[in-house]
């Protein structure tokens, strides 16, 4: 595995982190993650990526994490990253979704206590919530790292200029934002627009989520729906009508770059993410110990020509 400094700070990130989204929930066979979390420590990856309401159901992520950290892994605490966010609905009623006080202080000790973690080395604002003052929130997370409840905080999905401003009022208090997070891959290129130059101008460490797409960044779909897919079985955030003609067309010509740098779709779509002197890291899911390994091998090769990139972006439409 090789490392990143986050940002202006001294905290490195393995290129690749291993994210609990999907996998790891009460739905999961534990012996199953437990060898793909065992597996990515051997292989280097120290760092663990949860959030409050990541499973499902919601919470059970952290807890068979926790599970995982009693059954041997806290032996290692010193020497994994693990990282947790609060921000959306994480239970019913008026305090259970958002950016207040309430929510994000009943959140960290919440997930603190599904973990069995004395701290986290991270915690986020996993989103921007406009009905909550900004200042509010902020002040959460401030008041998060001198209580002792995490090392460094981060934001994720927040608007540059609303994100900038956060920056502010932290550096007020002598506390900084460590990292930003947000959906980054091929397809989805949002964060060019203004993010990048706010986190260059800010030095925060930028980790990117969805670096497949979904799954569409794969050969999974380049011959239609397989009935076992996550778009046959829930459909929640990906839709049969988003695998349309024309993706499937573009992700064809995509795979045939792959395949002529000795790599599958997949590996170099977190290659290509990796190419970005602004990428710290890239957050990988797996659903099983083989799954990450093999994308673990995209960090052999994450040079890209010229002629590449321009064939890349031709092919989406960005050229």
């Amino acid at each position: 595995m090789k490392y990143r400094f986050c940002g202006n700070s001294g905290l490195q990130l393995p290129m690749i982190s291993l994210g609990m989204w999907h996998n790891f929930g009460d739905c999961d066979k534990y012996s199953t993650m437990k060898d793909t979390v065992w597996t990515a420590f051997d292989m280097g990856v120290t760092h663990f990526d949860l959030a409050n309401n990541y499973g499902p159901l919601p919470g059970s992520a952290e807890t068979n994490f926790g599970r995982m950290l009693a059954d041997g892994l806290h032996t290692h605490r010193d020497e994994i990253i693990v990282s947790s966010k609060a921000g959306h609905l994480m239970w019913d009623g008026p305090y259970g979704d958002g950016g207040s006080r309430k929510y994000m202080m009943a959140s960290i000790n919440q997930s603190l206590k599904r973990t069995r973690l004395e701290y986290f080395d991270i915690f986020y604002s996993h989103r921007y919530c406009p009905e909550t003052p900004l200042e509010e929130t902020v002040q959460a997370l401030i008041d998060i790292v001198k209580q002792g409840k995490a090392l460094y905080v981060g934001l994720s999905k927040y608007p540059a200029d609303v994100a900038a401003e956060a920056c502010r009022l932290m550096k007020e208090q002598h506390v900084r934002c460590l990292i930003y997070q947000d959906r980054y891959n091929m397809l989805s290129r949002k964060p060019e627009e203004s993010h990048i130059s706010f986190l260059e101008k800010e030095r925060l460490g930028f980790i990117a989520f969805s670096p497949l797409a979904q799954g569409l960044l794969t050969n999974r779909y380049i011959n239609g729906i397989p009935e076992d897919s996550r778009v046959a079985k829930s459909g929640v955030f990906l839709h049969r009508e988003d695998i349309t003609p024309e993706l499937v067309s573009k992700l064809k010509e995509l795979d045939k770059i792959a395949h002529d740098r000795n790599q599958s779709l997949a590996q170099m779509s977190l290659s290509w993410l990796l190419s970005k002197d602004s990428v710290t890291s890239v957050i990988a899911g797996a659903s099983s110990s083989s799954q990450l390994t093999d994308s673990l091998k995209a960090i052999d090769n994450i040079e890209f020509s010229a002629t590449e990139l321009h064939e890349i972006d031709k092919i989406i439409g960005i050229v």
